[in-house]
């Protein structure tokens, strides 16, 4: 049974950007008969807003948009993680990491790189070696482990070699298939490298929480922006690596502010304005390349269900 989802993360109220996502997995959801359900994602605590989960909720239900169950809060579940964590461990799968943004800075610098991906640069795999008398910071995982263990049969000498790497060697690219952009490529390894499960600061990395609470909410479909899909071969890997069934993904078109950007809280979003909630649908519908509507909430929802449902069946 298809079981989707919305996840936002309480830094505030909803924006024109979250509420497109919103509506796109919702419609989603609906159109295959499915369910749709509503997780806040408040595992970054010192981000949180206090009372902002409330009020997203509160604007979803002024859109029409209700979850189908109770919705969970991702600080309620760090036993799920730390359990998940362990298992990674035991596996060879995760290990602890004592450097810092600037060691790894410099791990780079000697390796003659120095740009960043995306404002990250890719862990070169210090300290899959071991910690050598220094003190572990944060838990990574093993991106080259988890390529090796994608293979059917790997053999002893394949998974010894990739244990012992002390540098991430670049391996053949993960492929996945988006159900809006198509044939997707990620070189994890080489593009990502061995990224962080617990954070230096002690709270769970994003990647690992989100897989545990999909699978842990059997959720079947994902749909989310366009620019969270840098993020899917990751969460693959830990799917994979977990024993976790994998999830399908359609990645929407992002709404975009006047400079071009996409639309978020980090650059002034401003708080939906839901006095006219039919207004605010549209304009997310129109986005996501479907027809604005008239005649009230529940009618402009019943008819986007039947044109999504013709372009994503």
């Amino acid at each position: 049974m298809y079981r989707g989802r919305f996840a936002p993360s309480p830094t505030g109220p909803l924006h024109a950007g979250s509420l497109l996502a919103a509506l796109a997995s919702w419609l989603d959801a609906r159109a295959h008969g499915g369910q749709w359900l509503v997780r806040i994602e408040d595992v970054d605590t010192p981000r949180c807003v206090p009372g902002a989960d409330q009020f997203i909720l509160q604007q979803l239900a002024t859109c029409g948009l209700l979850p189908d169950e109770t919705p969970v809060w991702q600080s309620t579940r760090c036993p799920l993680y730390r359990d998940a964590l362990d298992r990674l461990i035991a596996k060879g799968m995760a290990y602890p990491c004592a450097c810092s943004r600037k060691d790894i800075a410099l791990a780079r610098e000697a390796l003659g790189e120095s740009k960043s991906r995306h404002g990250e640069l890719v862990y070169p795999g210090t300290c899959r070696a071991g910690l050598h008398g220094r003190t572990g910071r944060a838990w990574r995982f093993r991106t080259n482990l988890a390529e090796i263990m994608r293979k059917k049969a790997p053999s002893p000498e394949e998974y010894a070699q990739a244990a012992t790497e002390t540098i991430a060697i670049p391996s053949p690219n993960w492929e996945w298939t988006d159900r809006r952009l198509g044939l997707q490529s990620q070189n994890l390894s080489g593009e990502v490298g061995d990224f962080v499960l617990l954070r230096a600061d002690g709270l769970w990395a994003y990647q690992l929480a989100v897989v545990v609470d999909d699978a842990a909410q059997g959720i079947t479909h994902i749909v989310r922006g366009a620019d969270l899909a840098d993020n899917t071969v990751r969460q693959l890997a830990l799917q994979a690596a977990l024993g976790l069934p994998p999830v399908q993904y359609l990645h929407t078109p992002l709404e975009l502010g006047p400079n071009g950007e996409k639309l978020s809280k980090q650059n002034g979003a401003a708080a939906l304005d839901l006095s006219d909630p039919l207004a605010a649908l549209n304009r997310a519908a129109t986005a996501l390349g479907l027809q604005p509507q008239t005649g009230g909430v529940r009618a402009a929802l019943l008819h986007w269900t039947g044109e999504w449902r013709l372009r994503f069946p």
